[in-house]
């Protein structure tokens, strides 16, 4: 499995895995507007198949932000979620960012888990903060509180 930047020619696929993984996702111009602010954007491929994404970027001057993660439904199980996101970690973490911070459906408790394994935190839930009324659990991983787990 092979984490790269992603390339314009992966729009389409990326859209695909966002819209199988979320029931409110992002739209396709929203992809193009991020990488072309030059947000990280890294995409997970398996035998040139692009199978999962993730974008991140410095939100405010000392925090990091995870803006969204996702991995084919069909490709899940394989790592390439653990991969993205360490990825991503490391990348903020070389610009001497403080904290990373992540929202979760309150309803994804599988999704709450697997940041919980690299140290992330519950902060608080945002109620209300998707379109369908769902809550958000704020999660946050400190970069200079130690070893991140895996």
């Amino acid at each position: 499995m092979l984490v790269r930047k992603f390339k314009p020619t992966d729009l389409k696929r990326v859209y695909e895995i966002e819209n199988m993984s979320f029931n409110q996702s992002y739209g396709i111009k929203m992809f193009q507007q991020l990488y072309e602010m030059g947000v990280g954007f890294l995409v997970a491929e398996e035998d040139g198949y692009v199978i999962g994404y993730v974008l991140f970027w410095i939100k405010y001057e000392n925090y990091g932000h995870i803006i969204s993660i996702a991995v084919d439904k069909n490709y899940r199980r394989l790592k390439a979620g653990t991969k993205l996101l360490l990825r991503a970690i490391s990348v903020l973490s070389l610009l001497n960012l403080d904290t990373i911070y992540l929202e979760v459906n309150e309803n994804n408790t599988g999704a709450v888990e697997f940041y919980k394994t690299f140290n992330f935190k519950i902060d608080r839930v945002v109620p209300g903060y998707y379109e369908d009324g769902a809550g958000a659990i704020l999660m946050y991983l400190h970069l200079n509180a130690g070893k991140i787990a895996r």
